[in-house]
């Protein structure tokens, strides 16, 4: 008798009704994502209907490319909140940010102004073209200062993923990992598909994001993931209760 492979899931169809967002890019006019209202209020809607019950949006803040400062992010945040309202969205909307650790982020944190996603948890981000040289000094400065590195989407840094040690290495120095969900339909490539799985299966990651940006990543949505296992991947979904207000 023949067993029949059971099919992949849809990945929408994994997000819980009471599922919270800490990464995405939702403010209006502020980075690369949502360039107008009508855009954050589509995504918003759009992610709503996935099951998301709470948003911590998190713009860029990368020198020299998006200069956001703590007030602006805030008043953007005020002035979205305000706006959603009057559309009948009123569930908890939030802002961090995202953070590219360089010479900048340095300054920033020994002004001790980051915008953090919850109690002392900041989303940090490197380059894609190579890590920063100060890496691992600016991880230790920032849990010097009592902040808790999450690092966003791991998987799609290239130059690590023949170097599987470093991912190690970063968690030793006290990094979470955080997973862009749409990294397991292969949205990004096969590769950091691949390289997610493996992170995955190890135990690596601490919590995921919908990393939404446009609505290209609202359609990934409805792919099925390519995942050897997604009983991984729902335990870490879980674990983003941990920023329920």
């Amino acid at each position: 008798m023949f067993t029949l492979f059971k099919s992949k899931p849809i990945l929408k169809d994994l997000i819980p009704n009471n599922h919270i967002d800490i990464h995405s890019h939702l403010l209006p006019g502020i980075d690369d994502g949502a360039k107008s209202f009508e855009d954050t209020l589509r995504l918003t809607q759009s992610l709503q209907n996935f099951g998301i019950s709470q948003f911590i949006t998190t713009p860029h803040i990368i020198q020299h490319v998006w200069d956001n400062t703590r007030e602006q992010i805030i008043t953007t945040k005020n002035n979205t909140v305000e706006a959603l309202a009057k559309n009948n969205i009123t569930i908890p909307f939030q802002a961090a940010a995202e953070y590219l650790m360089d010479d900048q982020f340095v300054k920033l944190l020994q002004s001790n102004d980051l915008l953090t996603l919850k109690d002392n948890y900041v989303l940090v981000e490197i380059s894609y073209i190579n890590a920063p040289i100060q890496l691992y000094s600016i991880l230790f400065d920032l849990r010097v200062a009592g902040y808790i590195p999450v690092l966003a989407h791991p998987e799609r840094y290239l130059f690590y993923h023949k170097n599987f040690s470093e991912y190690e290495k970063l968690k030793k120095a006290g990094c979470l990992f955080q997973l862009n969900l749409l990294a397991v339909v292969g949205y990004y490539g096969e590769k950091i598909a691949k390289i997610a799985d493996t992170l995955l299966q190890k135990g690596m990651y601490d919590f995921v994001g919908s990393d939404v940006h446009h609505s290209k990543h609202i359609a990934a949505f409805n792919d099925k993931v390519k995942l050897k296992d997604v009983a991984p991947l729902k335990e870490i979904i879980g674990n983003n209760q941990f920023f329920k207000v």
